[in-house]
């Protein structure tokens, strides 16, 4: 049974109308879109429309309200979130922080780490980098001790997953950043599987820097990521992929050579994507309303439901059982995988395939028990040639 406290949550599916069409088990690929950001992207077209170059005194400042949006969700200091558009580039801003020696050059990461930021930390050999990564014994988990002894006095960057993108395992953090700390080195921790489904408190965990962004369980579409930097840290760095608006004054418009901001604007590059901003405010409020231990605990119970219906159905899971290990979504596969998730979209039964993983799907804050129900039930008829 779902906890009651936990089926309260569904009052706020009244918030996301789309949920009617579908049954929407993709929140941990894209979640669902909300009534409020369609108004809030009317806001930004309006002033641009009403405006002109002025409205730049009202979009700039969306800039820091959004960051403070994502310090209240993930337990952030004022002052040490910035947002950006996507993983990939603040994974190279990061990367271009960083000098390697031959004393300190390794990079270490999972075996399992989404592909975006292997390639960028990859490229980095081309800089002087050694980037190893740790494997998967069983291509769900990655064991912490053989991570923790990966690191070593050469290493000079983790860049690991909060939560495992192909099987949902949460990777023991605070274990991890102790042991980088011992030797020196830094984590660079990618939450964008665990925000709004997993807590997280990025001061706690000690991590010298997270990322993520609101595409996912934040239900607030592609465009509007985010970094933090650990505020002793915020001054020590000065990215070489950085650009106008990372300068103290980028309206001075001082040349030739870059003088960086005193604060975490100096993580920032080019003009900010202003319009994703809007689109993403109202996940982000609704996510940071709710607070994400209450979804946390209706997720535990529903991803539950999820594999006790793999269970049954003889299907193999590839995610983690414990609830501890396990993030917001479940995996599974079987033979014909890949087609049955493709014929499930065409219903509307929204999930998603990943090669060596199997269909992925995650239940939400939003997410009625009967529609794991309903999704099983013609996951069923589609493998036994039903309803074509």
């Amino acid at each position: 049974m779902v906890d009651p406290v936990a089926e309260s949550l569904l009052e706020y599916r009244k918030l996301f109308p789309s949920l009617e069409d579908c049954v929407h088990l993709i929140s941990h690929s894209l979640g669902c879109v909300p009534a409020q950001a369609k108004e809030d992207l009317g806001v930004f077209f309006d002033l641009w429309q009403t405006k002109s170059i002025t409205a730049w005194s009202d979009w700039l400042p969306e800039v820091d309200r959004a960051a403070e949006r994502i310090a209240k969700i993930i337990s952030a200091d004022a002052g040490t979130v910035i947002m950006h558009q996507n993983v990939s580039g603040i994974m190279s801003v990061l990367a271009s922080c960083l000098e390697y020696t031959p004393e300190r050059n390794k990079v270490v990461y999972e075996a399992l780490q989404f592909p975006t930021v292997s390639y960028v930390w990859q490229a980095e050999q081309r800089r002087g980098a050694q980037c190893v990564l740790v494997p998967s014994k069983d291509g769900i988990t990655i064991d912490t001790d053989a991570m923790c002894a990966a690191i070593d006095e050469h290493t000079l960057v983790v860049p690991i997953s909060h939560v495992v993108f192909s099987s949902a395992y949460i990777q023991d953090v605070k274990k991890i950043v102790a042991r980088a700390k011992e030797v020196g080195a830094h984590v660079i921790l990618d939450c964008y599987q665990s925000i709004g489904t997993v807590p997280l408190d990025v001061i706690d965990l000690g991590v010298s820097f997270a990322c993520g962004g609101s595409v996912k369980y934040v239900c607030g579409g592609p465009g509007a990521a985010w970094l933090y930097v650990r505020k002793d840290l915020i001054e020590q760095f000065s990215p070489r992929v950085t650009g106008w608006f990372g300068n103290e004054a980028p309206f001075a418009f001082t040349m030739p050579d870059q003088s960086y901001a005193d604060n975490v604007w100096r993580f920032m590059g080019g003009t900010p994507a202003i319009a994703a901003l809007y689109q993403s405010r109202a996940g982000q409020k609704i996510i940071g309303d709710i607070g994400v231990r209450k979804i946390r605990e209706k997720s535990l119970a529903m991803t539950q439901l999820c594999i006790d219906w793999v269970d049954e159905l003889g299907m193999k899971l590839n995610s983690p059982r414990p609830a501890e290990q396990r993030g917001g979504s479940v995996v599974f596969d079987f033979v014909g995988a890949a087609d049955v998730c493709r014929e499930l979209n065409r219903r509307k039964y929204f999930c998603d395939h990943r090669p060596t993983a199997g269909i992925r799907i995650a239940p939400h804050f939003y997410t009625k028990p009967s529609e794991i129900e309903l999704f099983f039930g013609e996951l069923k008829k589609i493998r036994s040639g039903a309803g074509r």
